[in-house]
């Protein structure tokens, strides 16, 4: 039986599995490991086939940061993903790909329990699509509509500068400036980090009072769900504001991204931050910003916004794209 091996690797997760290209897109081999318990990724890879039996005939491997050649730095780990590599020692052609590139590929693999619908838009326009994701980081891909189907493209808008709308966003831009010492990009604000800079620049400014506990869950916990749990909650009055101002940033670059692409198709939001936080994402701030965009408005409206729920949908995607590429 044909089988394909789909990898997602991040900072603190390697998750792999085995797919039949034949099957509905449901692993039939999987495991995760601790990244940083490893060496590199083709120690996990000699683990993964040893432990399961079974070789792969084709392989794909989505990785967070940019991929040249078929080769990438992981961001936050001290890998070298390599394809050449990778295909040197399963003995089957690997290819290496961003890992917002395989949210993309992932897109179609979805089923009705894997999305949230924020903002109907015009349904089945044929055009191109995005995705955009903030979790550790700000990931983005597109969809390019070939005439025929979509074709998935990394791109790196999160790494793009920061666009301040109001006085507010002005003071952020230049707290953070000198905070990370020059350029202030989209990340810095939508993101995991980000939402603790966003927090933290308000209480700086003396938006509201911190309260003891929650500094406390951010000094011990992972701040930034510290802080969205505690807004979600209404337990803090500077959490809410930090989440409110945060979802509202989310909405003005998913905005931009969308006009970039002209993704008529729609804008699909992946990583782990939105559906922690839907509740907030559907209370109407996030669409307000999306879709502010001057003359352009109209145009906004009328894409459709989802959110990827399932978290496998970059295991799914870099599956499906061995697939495509196998087949030629």
């Amino acid at each position: 039986m044909t089988l394909l091996l789909a990898g997602d690797i991040g900072g603190t997760h390697t998750r792999l599995g085995l797919f039949d290209p034949a099957g509905d897109w449901t692993p039939a081999v999987e495991r995760v490991y601790p990244s940083r318990e490893h060496q590199s990724l083709d120690e996990i890879v000699q683990a993964f086939v040893a432990e399961v039996g079974r070789r792969p005939s084709h392989a794909c491997v989505a990785v967070a940061g940019p991929v040249r050649d078929e080769r990438a730095v992981v961001t936050n780990l001290p890998w070298v993903v390599d394809g050449a590599a990778l295909t040197r020692l399963l003995g089957a052609t690997a290819w290496v790909i961003n890992d917002l590139e395989a949210n993309a590929w992932g897109v179609a693999t979805l089923q009705p329990a894997d999305v949230a619908e924020l903002h109907a838009g015009v349904p089945g326009v044929r055009g191109n699509a995005a995705v955009v994701a903030a979790g550790t980081g700000l990931g983005t891909a597109g969809l390019f509509w070939d005439g025929h189907q979509h074709r998935p493209f990394a791109a790196e808008g999160g790494h793009a500068t920061f666009a301040p709308s109001d006085e507010r966003e002005r003071a952020l831009a230049a707290w953070l400036a000198k905070r990370v010492g020059g350029h202030v990009s989209w990340e810095r604000v939508v993101s995991g980090p980000g939402l603790v800079n966003v927090y933290e620049f308000l209480r700086d400014q003396g938006a509201a009072p911190e309260p003891a506990w929650l500094a406390e869950a951010m000094r011990t916990e992972d701040p930034g769900a510290a802080v969205s749990t505690a807004a979600l909650e209404g337990r803090a009055e500077l959490a809410v504001q930090a989440l409110d101002l945060f979802v509202g940033l989310y909405g003005a670059v998913a905005g931009n991204i969308a006009l970039t692409v002209m993704a008529g198709a729609g804008v699909w939001l992946g990583g782990g931050i939105a559906p922690r936080i839907l509740k907030k994402l559907a209370d109407g701030t996030f669409v307000r910003r999306f879709v502010a965009k001057g003359r352009m408005q109209p145009l906004l409206e009328a894409m459709p916004v989802r959110v990827i729920l399932n978290d496998g949908a970059a295991l799914r995607g870099a599956a499906r794209c061995a697939a495509v590429r196998a087949a030629g």
